[in-house]
């Protein structure tokens, strides 16, 4: 039997999505995505992924700056660097509002990370680290695709009198602007996956994995 991961027709993206079915659905229909859009989600449970989400902020903008670094082109630079200032502006200052929001002081935003969050700091990190854009790519593809994905999953049958910091959230992780986003992210590594080697594309299977196993931790973890 051909392994899943075998070349084929699909895309390199598509085809690191499938053989992560499992983790991928487990990720993206997690109970705390519908507990968003139909506003029944806890603000303790959302204080602390909130918390969380934001402490692996600075993380990932060095992981989108090493993607625009090592990208193939400038085309190829613009939708990142386009993509990262919103990351540090409008998304952050959504943070900002519903840590106000919710009551939440400077010492508790404080404290360390949880496991869960610092193994995707490191991921990130180490990814960026390692200076192969493929490597960075699946990394980065996990965290934005899985988010689009529940995003749109869930906003047909949101409520209509939603906190902000639900509402927002869904928003800011859907949309046509956001999927260009991951289209761009996904044709990109598909077009860099076109030169690898095996050893290179085991690599690209394993960020990918980790991401997503870690992605379902989190919403656990909330």
């Amino acid at each position: 039997m051909p392994s899943p991961f075998s070349p084929s027709s699909s895309s390199l993206s598509e085809r690191l999505r499938a053989q992560a079915d499992h983790q991928w659905r487990r990720a993206t229909e997690h109970p705390m995505t519908d507990a968003l859009a139909d506003g029944t989600v806890p603000p303790e449970a959302m204080t602390v992924y909130l918390i969380e989400d934001h402490k692996f902020l600075d993380a990932f903008v060095v992981l989108v700056a090493s993607v625009i670094a090592h990208a193939p082109s400038l085309k190829d630079r613009i939708p990142a660097a386009q993509f990262l200032g919103m990351v540090t502006s409008r998304e952050n200052t959504f943070f900002e509002r519903s840590f106000e929001a919710l009551k939440v002081p400077q010492e508790r935003r404080d404290k360390a990370a949880s496991p869960t969050s610092q193994a995707f700091i490191d991921l990130m990190l180490d990814a960026a680290k390692s200076q192969n854009l493929h490597e960075m790519l699946s990394v980065l593809l996990v965290a934005e695709w899985s988010y689009l994905t529940w995003a749109e999953r869930v906003h047909p049958k949101r409520g209509q009198k939603l906190p902000f910091w639900c509402s927002e959230w869904i928003d800011l992780h859907r949309g046509e602007g956001f999927e260009a986003f991951v289209g761009f992210l996904r044709e990109l590594l598909d077009r860099v996956g076109e030169s690898l080697t095996g050893k290179e594309m085991e690599a690209c299977r394993e960020r990918f994995n980790r991401a997503i196993e870690l992605e379902g931790d989190f919403w656990d973890m909330a």
